[in-house]
């Protein structure tokens, strides 16, 4: 690991970034008729795509059954398997076996170098935490996955000695040895012997803390506004209302957002989600735009119905699943948030006693400006994560039923948390259900372990759910009501203890069209019924960067296939590749 000191790293005044910036392209409000390039990659089902069963290749992986076993009485419940090391503030999954667990600087047990870890490498076969090295302060970065299967960790705070405290020092000469994070890009490769790399080098130009990351088509990372120096909220002389990419093309400078600039305060990590049409859909407060970064052109959308979704309100959000029967086409829900107007996030109201927003709604931005009232949640919710399982459904954990995200020093807090009454039950939506009928938590168990604000939780390769972290606190707070949470807990859904389909010839890497591929599925695989292979689906899940209940860059999408039965009572599935679009499924890593 090459791991430098940020006592190098310039300190620009707001002046000196709005010289850097270039002004956006204003526009007429969002219509999908006239600015979505119609499209259809559902290719015709002809005999000529019924080939020969191919050989085995040696690009090709067989997947076994989970290793890690657990008994039937804890399936559609937790269990708590191990320590993080450093709290979950900030996670990714790595690969098969690794979770990358990121915290903010503070007295965490965990130590390295004679500091403090505020990083560590999860292994989730021995259940134990490896402390990483990480040299500038990490504290409510973003992060998102690069199309060459690097991770990159963007932005911080400024350095801070005990109780988060501005430190005087800010090169890495103080209390906890960190150095000021505001600018760093740091990245990560994972694999054995993984290491934080953070390089000024590398770093950004302008000060970026809870700033959003979305990776685009060509695998770079589009990176959206933040504050400067941190708060609770944002405001116009701390704002930066701008957007980049990472890594930087020559001549490039960040972009002024129009949105970001009408939408103060709560506008920090705003949601994004790259949609099919190359553009992303924004949610901020209670605005919504489509930003077109190619022409540097925001289209607005209709105002955010019923609650603010981004932080503090914090709404767990995701894009539904995109479909061969959909066409690719790109849904994204919001549950949850807070009810507020811009002028009460800092009134002095006791934000701990607002209740949660239990509204849901969602937009198809491809073929509609407007929004849906989705069903509702069964109670209001703040800082839920919202995963995508495999079969389709949505997992829906953590978050309290009162307050906001957030801590401080208020005469209204609980021991600093803005945030009271946790929510231990978790949810499962079925998109598939008819209206009325797609929220369930028959036989759910609830976790034991209240996950508040720096909560997070990531799909894991076999299926089940991982989650971690719930610190409301400036610093290690072990005897708090709500403490620093190092428990590692997994959720295990209706399907983790059954017999797993073991396909041969699952490819290595796909490509954006071209030449399908063959899966050989066993009478095993299907359950000794050849009637199952009407039901199977192919699908490629990105499980993102989890933080602040949003996964930055999940998503998942089907690939069509026809198939032929043998008279073994298996079936070779024809796998098409994916859609030839980068937008729908982005370069890089995905399960």
């Amino acid at each position: 690991m090459v791991a430098s000191s940020s006592s190098t790293r310039p300190l620009p005044s707001l002046f000196a970034l709005s010289a850097l910036i270039l002004q956006p392209v204003l526009a007429e409000n969002w219509n999908p008729r006239i600015h979505v390039n119609r499209r259809d990659y559902i290719a015709p089902r002809t005999t000529e795509r019924i080939p020969r069963p191919l050989k085995a290749r040696a690009d090709t992986v067989k997947p076994g059954q989970p290793t890690h076993t657990v008994s039937d009485n804890l399936i559609l419940g937790f269990e708590v398997i191990g320590d993080s090391g450093v709290s979950g503030q900030q996670l990714f999954l790595g690969d098969d076996t690794k979770v990358y667990i990121i915290d903010k600087v503070e007295n965490n047990p965990l130590t390295i170098n004679d500091h403090p870890a505020w990083a560590s490498e999860y292994d989730l076969t021995t259940n134990t935490a490896r402390p990483l090295e990480v040299v500038t302060n990490t504290f409510c970065a973003g992060g998102a996955l690069l199309g060459t299967g690097e991770w990159l960790n963007i932005g911080g705070n400024q350095a801070v000695d005990a109780l988060g405290v501005t430190s005087p020092s800010q090169n890495g000469s103080n209390l906890y040895q960190n150095s000021d994070g505001a600018f760093a890009a740091r990245t990560l490769t994972p694999g054995e012997g993984a290491e934080w790399y953070d390089d000024p080098a590398q770093d950004l130009t302008t000060r970026r803390w809870y700033p959003s990351l979305e990776t685009i088509e060509t695998g770079r990372i589009f990176i959206l506004g933040g504050n400067q120096y941190g708060g609770f909220v944002n405001n116009a002389a701390n704002s930066n209302p701008t957007f980049e990419f990472w890594p930087k093309a020559d001549g490039e400078v960040p972009v002024e957002s129009t949105i970001l600039k009408n939408t103060l305060p709560a506008n920090l990590y705003p949601i994004t989600h790259l949609i099919p049409t190359g553009q992303v859909l924004l949610n901020i407060n209670l605005n919504a735009a489509i930003l077109d970064y190619h022409t540097n052109t925001e289209y607005p959308l209709p105002a955010v119905p019923h609650a603010v979704r981004t932080y503090p309100a914090s709404a767990a959000n995701v894009m539904l699943p995109m479909t061969v029967a959909n066409n690719w086409t790109a849904t994204v829900m919001y549950c949850g948030g807070s009810d507020l107007q811009s002028d009460q996030w800092t009134s002095g109201m006791a934000l701990i006693n607002v209740a949660a927003s239990d509204s849901c709604i969602s937009i198809t931005p491809e073929t509609s400006n407007q929004w849906v009232d989705e069903d509702p949640l069964p109670e209001g919710r703040v800082m839920g994560n919202a995963i995508l399982l495999p079969d389709g459904t949505v997992f829906v954990g953590n978050g309290a039923n009162t307050g906001v995200a957030g801590y401080g020093n208020d005469t209204w807090v609980l021991q600093e948390s803005y945030a009271n009454n946790p929510i231990y039950a978790p949810l499962i939506y079925d998109p598939s259900k008819p209206s009325g009928q797609r929220w369930n938590r028959d036989g759910l168990k609830s976790s034991e372990v209240a996950r508040m604000y720096h909560s997070t939780a990531t799909l894991l390769p076999d299926g089940s759910v991982f989650i971690t972290g719930s610190n409301p606190h400036p610093d290690y707070s072990p005897n708090a009501v709500f403490p620093t949470e190092y428990r590692v807990e997994r959720f295990y859904p209706w399907y983790y203890n059954k017999r797993r389909p073991e396909p041969s010839g699952i490819p290595t890497s796909l490509t954006y069209g071209g030449q399908y591929f063959d899966l050989e599925l066993s009478s095993d695989d299907l359950f000794g019924n050849i009637g199952n292979i009407n039901v199977v689906k192919v699908v490629i899940i990105k499980t993102g960067f989890s933080t602040h209940a949003i996964n930055f860059g999940q998503r998942m999408a089907e690939l069509d296939h026809t198939f032929t039965t043998n008279a073994a009572g298996g079936a070779t599935l024809h796998v098409s590749q994916a859609p030839p679009n980068a937008a729908i499924m982005q370069p890089g890593p995905a399960c």
